[in-house]
């Protein structure tokens, strides 16, 4: 009887253990099940502000260095024209249409050839319709040249080159206040007097290079040839339009000497009268 009562209480207390050792696995296994779903979430997440300003960042400077390149375009063309007048005027037209100013015109004349030369700066955005509006009439080009530059790098190189020499002026500046010494005054103020020109000399460079930028250049040369007879017939043709005016200056010359011409005709009369009365 003891004996029964002794087995049945050990099997009643496996029983009892592996309930208990089950509900513990139980809590564990979803223990786990959470903890890696948290795991994933947290994986998922949307990145901090920190994260996501930096991203945003680096995404706005590699888009402005792609859309605001720094580019210098200039061109240069040749053509010819069956009215030099009337081509003339296109050109100003054009140019005044499209905000720009001719900074230089050159016209040259040769034996059947009248040429005219002109430099436009146009702004950067309007070279191009500009161009086409100058040229409208024009089937031919007897030369025709396009070039852009990137000067990208050698812009933000020089904007950062100036920034840092500015900071570092600023540097001596202050220092400059606190000195009392006047080897050190004379010192700093030597350092300040380079770095003065050295910004002077960057800044005039920054101001060339935005100029370039912001006005494109375009020259143009237009030309009109005339026909002409031939050599012969022209040196004949001068020949004799030289004749006709030298003989006109001859008569000229002829009446504006003719007291002169008139005392000697006297003088000739008085002298024969006396050779006959002699004889």
């Amino acid at each position: 009887m003891a004996k029964k009562i002794t087995f049945k209480l050990l099997k009643f207390t496996n029983m009892k253990s592996t309930r208990i050792f089950l509900k513990l696995l139980i809590v564990l296994i979803f223990a786990g099940c959470a903890e890696n779903e948290n795991n994933s979430f947290d994986e998922l997440a949307i990145p901090s502000y920190e994260t996501a300003q930096q991203e945003k960042s680096s995404m706005d400077e590699s888009d402005d260095i792609t859309t605001n390149r720094k580019l210098i375009k200039k061109g240069n063309v040749e053509y010819k024209t069956d009215d030099i007048s009337k081509t003339r005027k296109l050109i100003f037209e054009s140019v005044k249409k499209h905000k720009g100013y001719i900074s230089y015109e050159d016209e040259h004349k040769s034996t059947g050839r009248l040429s005219n030369t002109f430099e436009i700066r146009v702004p950067a955005e309007n070279f191009d319709q500009l161009l086409q509006d100058a040229t409208e009439d024009v089937s031919n080009f007897d030369s025709k040249n396009i070039e852009v530059k990137d000067v990208t790098e050698e812009f933000l190189d020089i904007e950062a080159r100036l920034k840092t020499k500015k900071e570092l002026e600023n540097r001596y500046l202050e220092i400059l206040k606190k000195a009392v010494d006047v080897k050190e005054i004379l010192q700093v103020e030597e350092q300040i007097g380079n770095l003065r020109s050295e910004i002077e000399s960057i800044e005039g460079r920054l101001r060339y290079l935005k100029s370039r930028i912001s006005l494109s250049t375009l020259k143009i040369t237009i030309y009109e040839t005339k026909t002409t007879t031939n050599q012969f017939g022209n040196k004949f043709s001068d020949g004799f339009k030289n004749g006709w005016d030298n003989l006109v200056w001859f008569f000229v010359y002829l009446i504006n000497i003719w007291p002169f011409i008139l005392i000697a005709l006297l003088v000739l009369l008085g002298v024969k009268g006396l050779k006959r009365g002699k004889k």
